[in-house]
């Protein structure tokens, strides 16, 4: 009996399949739809997961382009014995003593001497700096050392112009490399320490296609680090176990193209993904796989609507409800299949076709061999299929329930829309906007990103049910709305998703575009300036930091070249008059005193008492926020730089200059000052010692609120420090321009390398993120909308006929086709806004409560509507109506009718 009825089922579900693929080549136009947005997402999909693979190298992939045509490298990483895996990827000191650095020299010769007779080994520095002067600013390049003559290295790179470098004086460069440059083969390149090199050649390195320069390992200067160099070895024979246990007991680690001998394989394969990822991954892909979904539903709900007549002679013929269902869903395997064909040959293409692209311009490095990825593709094609089926599974439930005799005359039927699925829209609408709550307290993306999942299918449930209350509504109207309107609660099966499908895409963009702006604005509220804002440092670099710097009065001479209302003062910051050892320095710092410091420390895990206690107690409430731009907290002045520095008001700056000429300190944290004195504390760092000595001080009470310490240089050198030159304070009328500042650049390079740098006003402009929300949610409103108003079109053709036999104008069906592309895309965008704003205030206040839990607690967000986005979505909804409009054509049909 199971046989039987499997076999009955096979041969229904083989005839349905034959039924879908007929019906397909009928409808062309519908199916073409339905394809391209099947293909779509799935041509992305995997035009990315095959760009991935490729990119993915295997370990001889990978061994190739690190070992070149040698048989080992080796690693000389300590002056200790180091144990290592079988790949040479990780090691680890030997027994239980810690690794000792390697501090010596290693050369060529010392390298063999440890390897059998035979030997070979050449030399290559992997990572190391560049540095070229470009125009007014010096620019790092990333460069490799490496004899590329050695037939041990010549694979690792491939010249494409010129020849390999072999004098000291001689470089490769990158193609990319050389267009920064702008330099052409035997041209001569000067770095920022004034050494010249010549360009005779273009080379271009498998995993590295970015700005690139490549030294001959003559050129560097030098001993060769255990971090920098390592060293390619051509083996006479194989790595036995007792080469590596002696390289291994020396502090050499080896790396092979075979697992070594003796070692476990500390990594076999890829790892296990991440679980939060994961969920991510996955709930974003359930979330376009629904978008998918809501946008493809409504074309098989017409094609059902079409078929009236065949299925109902289907189901005369003695075919059952089960029959009906497999004959709408085979449309959905149908379909989902040929998008998914359609789909994965396009990606696949693409990949290939732009893989020169993708590892120029998004992986910088060349791809591993031409794979496909056979289970993501297998993966992605099943996802296409299911979402056909998916998008006929409702049409396929009211295919299976409609009146015989109604689908034979031809008569459509009133839809019957039961209360129940208004009820559990409701409420999965509040068990989402509940969990995401939840998600929100519990710092849970994974968690937040399901309850609006969930929310958004609460509204999708109960959309059909709102589309009817305002086709009540709607008899108030003139007649094209109102026809518009009547035509969307008769065909909920279609109209319905359309909407839902706006209305999710606006949901996102609103949701992620109130989010942007809540947090661009936190970010301004928590934005604290360490300098004046236009203000300008001049720091020391290159090689004057140990050097001495220019007068101020040449500096200055040359800065009012371009910005003349500007004042110049020198920078100084505290430093070890006497160091107790190479690697000793010197902090200075305020000691708070005991009596007045917070019982609490920030980062403690408080009790709801503790921290009631913690925010009322005035010793805890700081006086000043961190800085989070340029910012010196301690410096050594005789109140020259103090007016640049701050901007607090002259008579208070005239003030502290004359407790700072007394041999006094300033302070800005009026904790500090004890009895009009403030107690500074010294800490060397090797050997630790400490000294503290007390000061006459002064508040100062205006400027800008962070923590500040000045010294006097008598107070400083009561304690053991000097005043070291950091570089200049310009204290500017207005914020220097970026040409001012290049200006500024060229003035001063012929005194010293110094860096410009200026504190600017928080600027963080989100438009273009906000624009791109609002594009996506845009295109989306506009596909969705153009596909629900011409299903609906072709729907009516009856209507519209009847409307020219009664001598209706004929621009009604154009206003018509207007107001109903109106009622998709102003429906769910109104949807979309209120469950967005709804869904980012359900995260923003649980973060805020969550924030006002916190010690100390934190800037809470605010809930900011961006403008940008309502407006883009607001623009989108009259964009739908006037490509209606404009895509429709006024005459209206004559179509005859046989009943």
């Amino acid at each position: 009996m199971s046989r039987g009825r499997l076999a009955a089922a096979l041969g229904s579900w083989r005839a349905a399949l034959r039924i879908a693929r007929r019906e397909a080549r009928r409808a062309r136009g519908r199916t073409a739809l339905v394809l391209a947005m099947i293909t779509l997402p799935v041509l992305g999909l995997t035009f990315t997961a095959v760009s991935y693979d490729m990119a993915q190298l295997t370990r001889a992939e990978q061994l190739d382009r690190r070992l070149g045509a040698a048989d080992v490298e080796l690693r000389w990483v300590a002056d200790s014995a180091q144990q290592q895996d079988a790949w040479g990827s990780s090691y680890w000191p030997a027994g239980e003593a810690e690794s000792v650095p390697l501090t010596r020299a290693v050369t060529a010769d010392q390298v063999t001497s440890l390897l059998p007779a035979g030997s070979r080994v050449t030399r290559v520095r992997w990572w190391m700096s560049f540095e070229v002067p470009f125009g007014n600013r010096i620019r790092s390049l990333n460069a490799r050392a490496l004899d590329l003559t050695d037939p041990l290295a010549r694979p690792l790179a491939r010249l494409r112009e010129g020849r390999r470098p072999t004098a000291p004086d001689e470089i490769a460069v990158s193609p990319r490399a050389q267009r920064r440059l702008d330099v052409r083969l035997g041209e001569p390149v000067r770095t920022a320490d004034g050494t010249s090199y010549r360009v005779v050649g273009v080379v271009e390195f498998a995993d590295d296609l970015g700005e690139l320069v490549v030294l001959p390992p003559a050129a560097l200067r030098g001993p060769a680090g255990p971090v920098d160099d390592s060293w390619l070895v051509d083996l006479p024979g194989p790595a036995d176990r007792a080469l590596l246990d002696r390289l291994n007991q020396r502090g050499i680690v080896v790396a092979g193209r075979v697992p070594l001998p003796g070692r476990e394989e500390t990594v076999t394969g890829r790892g296990l993904p991440d679980p939060e990822q994961a969920g991510n991954s996955l709930l974003v892909g359930g979330l376009g796989l629904l978008e998918v979904v809501l946008l493809v539903g409504p074309a098989f709900a017409v094609g059902v609507r079409r078929r009236r007549r065949d299925l109902a002679l289907v189901a005369v013929a003695g075919g059952d409800a089960a029959h009906l269902r497999r004959i709408v869903l085979a449309d959905g395997v149908v379909l989902g299949a040929g998008g998914a064909a359609l789909g994965l040959l396009l990606g696949v293409g693409a990949a290939f076709a732009g893989r020169p692209l993708v590892e120029q311009y998004l992986m910088s490095a060349r791809s591993g061999g031409y794979r496909v990825f056979p289970s993501a593709l297998a993966a992605i094609a099943a996802v296409a299929v299911l979402a056909g089926v998916l998008a006929a599974l409702a049409p396929a439930w009211t295919a299976a329930r409609q009146d015989v005799v109604a689908g034979l005359a031809g008569r459509r039927q009133p839809p019957r829309h039961r209360r129940r699925w208004l009820v559990l829209g409701v409420l999965l609408t509040a068990a989402g906007a509940t969990v995401a709550a939840l998600g929100s307290a519990r710092t849970s993306p994974t968690v937040v990103l399901a309850g609006l999942i969930l929310g958004e299918l609460g509204l999708v449930f109960a959309t059909p049910t709102l589309v009817g209350l305002l086709a009540r509504a709607g008899r108030l109207l003139p007649l094209a709305p109102r026809l518009a309107l009547r035509d969307a609660s008769r065909n909920r099966s279609s109209a319905a998703p359309a909407i839902s499908a706006v209305m999710a895409a606006v949901a996102g963009s609103v949701a992620l575009g109130v989010y942007v702006a809540a947090d661009d604005a936190r970010g301004r509220a928590q934005w604290q300036p360490g300098m004046p804002p236009g203000n300008v440092l001049l720091l020391r670099g290159g090689d004057l930091v140990d050097g001495a710097l220019p007068p101020v009065r040449e500096v200055a001479d040359r800065v009012r070249a371009v910005l003349p209302d500007a004042t110049v003062a020198p920078l100084a910051v505290p430093d070890c008059a006497k160091r107790l050892s190479k690697q000793d320095f010197c902090l200075a710092s305020a000691v708070l005193p005991a009596e007045r410091r917070c019982p609490y420390r920030p980062g403690d895990t408080l009790t709801e008492a503790d921290r009631t206690r913690a925010l009322a107690d005035p010793r805890c409430v700081r006086p000043f926020r961190d800085p989070t731009g340029l910012y010196q907290p301690t410096s050594v002045d005789d109140g020259t730089a103090l007016a640049a520095l701050t901007h607090a008001p002259a008579a208070e700056i005239a003030a502290a200059t004359r407790v700072l000429g007394a041999g006094g300190v300033v302070v800005t944290d009026p904790r500090l000052l004890v009895d009009g004195r403030v107690t500074v504390a010294v800490s060397h760092a090797a050997p630790a010692a400490t000294a503290t000595a007390t000061f006459p001080g002064y508040l100062l009470r205006g400027g800008l609120p962070v923590d500040r310490l000045v010294l006097s240089p008598p107070a400083a050198a009561a304690v053991g420090l000097v005043g070291g030159q950091l570089g200049y304070v310009i204290d500017t009328a207005g914020p220097p321009t970026a040409p001012e500042r290049e200006r500024l650049a060229v003035e001063l390079a012929p005194l010293a390398a110094l860096n410009v740098e200026v504190e600017e006003e928080h600027r963080t402009d989100q438009r273009p993120l906000l624009l791109l929300l609002s594009a996506g949610a845009g295109l989306i409103t506009l596909g969705a909308a153009g596909v629900a108003t011409g299903l609906a079109a072709a729907e009516g053709r009856r209507d519209l006929a009847t409307l020219a036999a009664v001598g209706a104008d004929p621009r009604v069906r154009r206003l018509l086709s207007i107001c109903q592309a109106g009622v998709i895309a102003v429906l769910g965008s109104v949807l979309g806004l209120a469950a967005g704003l709804g869904s980012a205030a359900i995260i923003l206040v649980s973060l805020n409560s969550r924030y006002a839990q916190a010690w100390p607690a934190q800037e809470p967000y605010p809930l900011v509507v961006p403008g940008l986005t309502v407006a883009v979505l607001a623009v989108v909804p009259l964009v739908a109506m006037l490509g209606a409009g404009l895509f429709t054509r006024s005459r209206l049909p004559v179509e005859r009718r046989l009943d």
